[in-house]
């Protein structure tokens, strides 16, 4: 025996499909990177994106960072997929002898690095500001000039 659904029931069905549908998750976006000014295809490409300022340029200090190593062919392009809207900045590393880490003479890097917004580098790493980008939704492309000191 079926029973008679109240008409207060239907209203407050329709009232709450709007609340329901405002519920979905936000659309992720994504990052695709192109990486020029390559001086050699040796060793591989080491690449952070992070939303904390603490934690860039160097991934280590921030546990959340996205971290991809792709091969140095000459023609580097790589993509962060899956990323939630928000503020991000990426510093990229050629690791050209592929030990995983910057190897550096004097504190200076001598290996090639770049930033993301094409920071540029003043007695020391660009501010996670002045490498900042916003992800919302769309893919972002990002080109980054790789930089070499030595």
């Amino acid at each position: 025996m079926r029973l008679p659904v109240p008409l207060s029931a239907h209203l407050a069905l329709l009232l709450a499909l709007p609340l329901l549908a405002s519920a979905a998750p936000p659309e992720t976006g994504s990052v695709v990177v192109s990486v020029s000014g390559m001086r050699s295809a040796k060793g591989q490409v080491l690449a952070c994106l992070t939303t904390r300022a603490k934690g860039f340029p160097d991934c280590r200090r921030d546990s959340a960072a996205r971290k991809l190593a792709v091969a140095a062919n000459g023609i580097v392009t790589f993509r962060f997929a899956a990323l939630p809207p928000g503020q991000y900045a990426m510093s990229l590393l050629h690791d050209e002898n592929g030990n995983g880490k910057a190897d550096m003479t004097l504190m200076i890097p001598r290996e090639g690095f770049g930033f993301s917004r094409d920071a540029a580098m003043r007695m020391g790493p660009p501010k996670f500001a002045a490498a900042a980008f916003v992800v919302e939704g769309a893919a972002v492309t990002m080109p980054v000039r790789m930089r070499y000191i030595f």
